[in-house]
């Protein structure tokens, strides 16, 4: 059922996506603004997945042609592959923690340390511990969570994609 929906309704499908990816980054937005959880620098990578495969759904619901659906699930593949990487390596260093910490650096220290025109590209990569598990939901980090996210927009960019060729 949810195959014939995929296959008959790809646009309305790929606008959930976008949607879906809408919603993490507003979620993550809320974690670092809200609750004041800072965002380390792979967060910040699997940030900038996100709005790739949101802007890929989104530019590939926007045609009414399969072609254009097959094409987005083709680049869904490799940017949600790299966010569920980066996710994955991300919840592998919270279960082996390094005894040396090097993912990032305080956000003040950058801005009194360095000159404002390399302190300015060091802020977008963040500055809290990669390793460091600052928020849990049944169980599992946020880099646990996204990487299921990420593998399930990986599922569904296969799954589109077979199904669009399978429709000759």
């Amino acid at each position: 059922m949810l195959l014939d929906w995929l296959q008959k309704a790809p646009r309305s499908a790929l606008v959930l996506l976008c949607l879906a990816c809408l919603g993490m980054l507003a979620f993550g937005q809320y974690l670092q603004h809200v609750v004041g959880l800072e965002p380390c620098p792979m967060c910040i990578v699997q940030r900038y997945a996100l709005i790739l495969v949101a802007a890929i759904a989104l530019l590939a619901s926007a045609s009414k042609r399969r072609a254009a659906h097959i094409s987005g699930a083709v680049l869904l593949l490799p940017s949600a592959g790299f966010g569920a990487y980066v996710a994955a390596r991300q919840s592998w260093l919270q279960w082996y923690p390094p005894e040396v910490v090097s993912c990032g650096r305080d956000f003040y220290g950058m801005i009194e340390t360095f000159p404002l025109q390399r302190a300015i590209p060091m802020i977008f990569r963040g500055g809290g511990d990669c390793s460091k598990i600052d928020w849990t939901f049944l169980g599992g980090s946020i880099a646990n969570w996204s990487f299921i996210c990420f593998s399930a927009f990986t599922v569904f960019a296969l799954t589109l994609l077979w199904l669009q060729v399978k429709r000759r």
